[in-house]
């Protein structure tokens, strides 16, 4: 009988085989061309399209019944008909990527039915593989990693940029005493606390879901959480492919959730 869990294994092998394809071109950038995105998104380079058209070709072609939506491809709607779709951010982190920091990766996940099912990220600077698939555990560079089981806010950090500790987005205006860090790619943050280096993260903001995809799946791999910022189920390839910001952690995303102001929801970005 086949193990069906060989279906994922399958995937996850191809989103690793691509993810290091894809770290060969951008490192062979060294002043890769930048354009500003329209409404202040962010920069685009010459390297995350050809990141970008790489994996759809490559991808596309040993699964060519799986949808795509990418952040450096125009959507479309037939997305949504598929019954599996790679969720790919090219490079996570691209104002890293173009200050010469090593705090960038390649994003890849699959998603069926709404969840992600086999997921990787690779930071190509840093030789950190993160892995994981659906009910198989996550993994880091081959070893099982596990979520932070910390419940206390004082001895805890959390990843996040400066809005998401403002008084305004917490009950009564009571900050919760964590401290706070940063990383660049929300990708990355998600893996920080699958291998427990961090404690939780917060994102206000509606967020991408190319930018969450494959960490959200690692994360609760190793026994972490990741919901909306009001506690909703994560779902991927909704028509407008956004959560309403993000809230994720190991055994802390309990303690803090209750602490959130909901607040009206954010509009979409």
């Amino acid at each position: 009988m086949t193990d069906p869990r060989d279906d994922l294994r399958g995937d996850l092998a191809l989103l690793v085989e691509a993810a290091r394809e894809a770290a060969g071109i951008a490192t062979a950038f060294r002043a890769p061309e930048v354009w500003d995105k329209p409404d202040g998104a962010g920069p685009v380079c010459e390297a995350d399209l050809a990141v970008d058209a790489m994996l759809r070709t490559r991808l596309g072609a040993a699964r060519p019944s799986y949808g795509w939506l990418s952040e450096e491809t125009a959507d479309a709607p037939e997305r949504l008909a598929a019954g599996r779709i790679f969720i790919v951010d090219p490079i996570d982190g691209t104002r890293a990527y173009l200050e010469g920091s090593q705090d960038w990766a390649h994003s890849l996940a699959v998603a069926e039915r709404g969840r992600i099912v086999a997921a990787c990220v690779l930071l190509p600077q840093r030789d950190l593989l993160y892995t994981a698939t659906l009910g198989g555990g996550a993994t880091l560079n081959g070893a099982t990693i596990r979520a932070s089981a910390e419940t206390d806010p004082e001895r805890a950090t959390l990843l996040g940029p400066r809005l998401a500790m403002s008084p305004e987005h917490w009950t009564g205006g009571d900050v919760p005493p964590v401290r706070r860090a940063f990383r660049s790619a929300l990708a990355w943050r998600l893996c920080l606390l699958a291998e427990a280096k961090f404690d939780a993260m917060l994102t206000i903001r509606p967020t991408w879901e190319w930018d969450i995809a494959a960490g959200s799946l690692i994360l609760s791999e190793a026994g972490g959480t990741a919901t909306d910022r009001r506690g909703a189920p994560l779902s991927f390839n909704k028509p407008q492919p956004q959560s309403d910001g993000v809230l994720a952690g190991g055994a802390l995303h309990g303690v803090l959730l209750p602490l959130l102001e909901a607040g009206p929801a954010s509009p979409p970005a």
